[in-house]
């Protein structure tokens, strides 16, 4: 049987919520949603997973609605530091993996600053999410080598709607866009204009592996605002992107 530790007292846990099934949760991340005293959770994370915390779990939403933060990072920070001084076992609950456009690296660097123990304990990220949903492999030996994983997002809210390289883009791979905004029409034609060609397969889909998931499928050329759904939405793009299970 296996022996999974409780949370301990005066440490944090970087916690990697999944795409929002609660049946892709980690056995780690599930055990400490249980034992743990004290939840940080992203607004992105479901009602459902946050129901296996414990009763008397205390949960302070710390995430974005509609784009604004009910708290700011530093915040974020501020409670971590209280609770673990308090001697209560904190987990910082994000969604996907902690490690990807979480802005784990600041909240690290703070916990480190301050002595305070971590763990990281990671999930998984909604581009594999995705892609097994819709039975869409992200590499392929013959015509996918590559696979980027970006965001449109930048520090202090900017929005660039050009994924970050340098050059054209590069062949043979799969661009896994995460937020890319809602200006769809105008970010597809910035791809093209980077070098992907503009009849190169493309899948948003919305709500990820909850029961609203939302897919559209078409060719970058052809993505528009309208036909995708609700956020969070999240861009597949390369030739290997051929969902069995895609409907538009």
């Amino acid at each position: 049987m296996i022996s999974i530790p409780d949370a301990e007292p005066g440490q944090v846990y970087l916690v990697g919520a999944g795409p929002g099934d609660p049946a892709l949760l980690t056995l780690r991340a599930a055990h400490l949603l249980k034992t743990a005293d004290v939840i940080l959770p992203d607004d992105l994370v479901s009602e459902e997973i946050l129901e296996l915390a414990s009763p008397t779990t205390l949960i302070i939403p710390v995430g974005k609605r509609c784009g604004q933060p009910r708290i700011t990072q530093a915040g974020i920070h501020d409670l971590m530091l209280e609770h673990t001084r308090n001697d209560s076992s904190v987990v910082r609950l994000k969604s996907g993996d902690p490690l990807v456009f979480g802005r784990a690296a600041e909240e690290i660097a703070f916990l480190r600053e301050h002595h305070i123990p971590f763990e990281i304990v990671p999930g998984i990220t909604a581009a594999f999410a995705v892609a097994a949903s819709l039975e869409a492999p992200l590499t392929d030996r013959t015509r996918a080598s590559k696979l980027i994983l970006a965001t449109a997002h930048h520090a202090a809210g900017k929005l660039s709607l050009t994924p970050s390289w340098s050059g054209s883009f590069p062949d043979e791979a799969t661009l896994v866009i995460y937020m890319p905004g809602r200006d769809f029409e105008t970010l597809a034609a910035d791809l093209i204009a980077s070098g992907i060609a503009p009849t190169t397969p493309c899948t948003a889909v919305s709500s990820a592996s909850t029961p609203q998931q939302h897919t559209y499928t078409t060719t970058l050329a052809g993505l528009r605002s309208a036909n995708v759904g609700p956020a969070p939405v999240i861009l597949l793009i390369g030739p290997e992107v051929h969902p069995a299970k895609a409907q538009a």
